[in-house]
């Protein structure tokens, strides 16, 4: 098996030599952008004489839900720098201004309004882009693009924009400073710039340039830039944050005394060149100001899958991604479909880091690099001795093959009290044709328990190929992960399988003002379980059609085996999901499926038959004012006697006034059904620029329970307990030397 796997890494590292020498070229040519002596005022209005001398872009065309169509709506950019940002400006006109949807609210929030982006590729390299989105009103959203054109929003940069709405449409007017960008040192440099317009009402996204699948990658198609002399200032930010919070529990028949405390942290950021930076935090700020969304948490086969939120691990996270997994296409896919090995990295494994240290970025056009060092102390409080405590070190690699081909490397470790776990391994990507690509993983881990000194090894091994055209969408992968394989700093859903996983798409465009484009879809993965020697597969058939007002119906068959301690289970079924902004003020999302289902008792697992669905309705009024509600339900139903096992009832009701684009106030309802429990949070929160914040929330938890003296203990009640009690405050000023 070893010198399978070994002859496996020579042939694909000999197939990234062959197709790294591919034709895919990106055939425009290279646009200077001009330079500026007086920066323009950003106040959303296009009357600043600097924009009669930038340089403009016009010709915007459809990528969604064609390509290559001619917009609905006229699009104007303007582009120019003054050495130590960019500056953009654009008109966006519409016919019906009443249709413009955008609102005040907080950052990264817009996902539902109008917005232009601005994509820019620092290193022209087709790896990853900066992305800068603007909603009519300047409200911003950021982050980052990856290779396959996906956004991940979770990276915030300190950048400045200003929009208004007039009677031909919008306009907004950005800054983007250099110094919250990574780029190389030289006296010209060549990035990648990719524009892009959403319109909610005709459910489409158009840009400049026009993007192709039969062109190759996203990123390979973007529109070279040139900018002469930027000036580097080097970066160094200070963050520091203080934390106070009141917390009170109740217990027995009274209140417990009020327990208080106050944490301060705080982050450093240096820039050793202008592409690779250094990070260094002590007590790293976890930024979360309000209770994760209520999930179904019973009757699970894996953990919980939460994003991360701290600021300290954000920047470069996309740097740890990696290749060789095939995955359900569906937006609303579930965690339970995802890859068995669904992260080599998820920082959320690193609980109550006490101090870490991070350098990401990169080395040259052509390396990158991302390395995380963490001392990681238990929650909880009675035992945080050095023996205790969880040391992490993280290290990725890149190197740039051809256009959007690479060739990469892992390494991550957890050592604590006596044991450890050590994963390294390979990664890649390559590009076979302008159509297609292919990726593979290849990972070891060695483990040493620290109860009993068992020592054990693994592998996960993902092999994937990825076609993707105009009609049809291929992504076809074999990952094989044996029974003592462990990673402590990812996210592993199983092990001990050999899952082959299929999905293709055929996109139909039919001459129809209403159905915009139709889906027939297939998704499977099919799963060898080693310990029982059992197949289960999964196999999804589904025909989804895109519509107006960015609507789309799905309607789903599901025909399913599933394995689970040593037994195989029936868990086919069907389900639907549907969503569209309804109007300018309501979007609504619905998702049912009612399939078999499994009872996951180790020692007695036994079959039964699931209800689950998930609503969603949301309704802006105004543009400051926004209200959601939630409903997510989970039954389960006994096989052999048709009797209800448990149902779980989630509702939230989320209410935010945004005063302005600097402050808001929220507040959360949600009462959870199995546990009988009812929570309230009120949050005031003041974010000036991502660092610069002021936030004020006061939480309650309530239960029905009551206190029985007699027997000392909880029971059961028609009324509600409140239970637990919190107050914080927290205070952070990023400062910028």
């Amino acid at each position: 098996m070893r010198r399978c796997r070994t002859s496996v890494v020579a042939v694909f590292f000999l197939i990234s030599a062959i197709f790294c020498i591919n034709t895919m070229t990106n055939a425009n040519e290279a646009i200077e952008i001009p330079r500026i002596k007086k920066p323009p005022r950003l106040d959303g209005k296009l009357d600043d004489p600097v924009w009669t001398t930038a340089v403009r872009f016009q010709e915007f065309l459809t990528f969604d839900p064609d390509y290559g169509k001619p917009a609905s709506e006229q699009t104007v950019v303007y582009a120019c720098s003054d050495g130590e940002n960019f500056y953009f400006a654009t008109r966006c006109f519409q016919k019906d201004v009443s249709k413009i949807k955008g609102t005040v609210t907080r950052r990264d929030n817009i996902r539902g309004d109008e917005w232009m982006g601005i994509f820019i590729d620092t290193f022209h390299n087709f790896q990853s882009a900066y992305a800068f989105l603007v909603n009519p009103l300047g409200i911003q959203a950021d982050g980052m693009i990856n290779l396959d054109g996906m956004l991940d929003a979770k990276h915030d940069m300190v950048w400045y924009s200003k929009g208004t709405i007039d009677d031909k449409g919008y306009t907004v007017e950005i800054k983007i400073p250099f110094k919250s960008i990574r780029f190389p040192v030289k006296k010209k440099v060549k990035m990648g710039l990719w524009l892009v317009r959403r319109i909610v009402c005709a459910s489409e996204m158009v840009s400049f340039p026009a993007v192709y699948p039969h062109k190759g990658a996203i990123l390979s198609q973007l529109q070279p830039i040139l900018l002469s002399k930027m000036k580097y200032k080097q970066i160094t930010e200070l963050l520091p944050a203080l934390t106070h919070a009141r917390t009170r529990d109740h217990e027995g028949a009274q209140w417990a005394a009020e327990e208080k405390q106050t944490d301060f942290s705080l982050t450093g950021k240096i820039g050793i060149t202008p592409s690779l930076v250094l990070d260094a935090a002590y007590n790293p700020d976890f930024s979360q100001v309000e209770a994760d969304a209520g999930q179904v948490d019973f009757n699970l086969r894996s953990a919980l899958y939460y994003t991360e939120k701290r600021p300290f691990f954000l920047e470069g996270i996309e740097e740890f991604n990696f290749a060789g997994n095939t995955q359900d296409l569906s937006i609303f896919a579930p965690i339970n479909q995802a890859p068995p090995l669904h992260a080599i990295v998820h920082t959320r494994t690193i609980i109550n880091p006490v101090f870490g240290l991070k350098l990401t970025g990169k080395i040259n056009k052509k390396n990158s690099m991302a390395a995380i060092f963490a001392l990681d102390e238990p929650l909880n409080n009675e035992d945080q001795s050095e023996n205790h405590r969880a040391v992490f070190g993280i290290f990725r690699y890149r190197h740039l093959l051809k256009n959007d081909a690479y060739i990469g490397g892992f390494y991550t470790g957890r050592d604590f009290s006596g044991g450890y776990n050590r994963v390294t391994g390979i990664d890649g990507r390559l590009r076979l044709s302008k159509f297609a690509v292919a990726e593979y993983h290849l990972l070891g881990s060695f483990s040493k328990d620290p109860e009993n000194q068992d020592r054990r090894n693994g592998h996960a091994l993902g092999l994937r190929y990825y076609y993707n055209s105009r009609i049809l969408i291929l992504d076809l992968g074999i990952q094989d992960i044996s029974p003592d394989f462990q990673i402590d700093t990812g996210y592993l859903r199983r092990q001990g399988i050999t899952r082959l996983a299929v999905s293709g798409m055929y996109q139909i465009y039919p001459k129809s003002k209403f159905f915009q484009r139709l889906e027939p879809y297939y998704w499977g993965y099919h799963i060898l379980d080693k310990e029982s020697n059992l197949f289960e597969t999964y196999n999804l058939f589904t025909f989804r059609i895109k519509m107006p007002r960015s609507s789309r119906f799905y309607l789903d068959m599901i025909l399913a085996k599933e394995v689970y301690a040593g037994k195989r289970f029936d868990t086919s079924g069907i389900g639907l999901q549907a969503n569209s902004q309804i109007t300018k003020h309501f979007y609504f999302y619905l998702g049912f499926r009612n399939t078999g289902s499994i009872f996951y008792n180790p020692d007695n697992p036994y079959p039964g038959r699931t209800n689950s669905a998930f609503f969603l309705l949301e309704y802006q009024p105004t543009e400051k004012f926004n209200t959601k509600l939630e409903m997510t339900y989970e039954d389960f139903y006994r096989k052999s006697d048709s009797q209800k096992e448990y149902d779980i009832t989630i509702f939230r009701s989320r209410t935010t006034f945004q005063a302005n684009k600097y402050l808001f106030f929220r507040g959360i309802a949600e009462y959870n059904s199995y546990y009988k429990k009812l929570l309230l949070d009120f949050l005031a929160s003041f974010t000036y620029i991502p660092g610069t914040v002021v936030h004020i929330g006061y939480g309650s938890t309530q239960y029905k329970l009551q206190w029985n003296q007699e027997i000392g203990t909880y029971v059961p009640a028609n009324r509600f307990l409140e239970t637990h009690r919190a107050f914080f405050f927290k205070v952070s000023y990023l400062w910028r030397l």
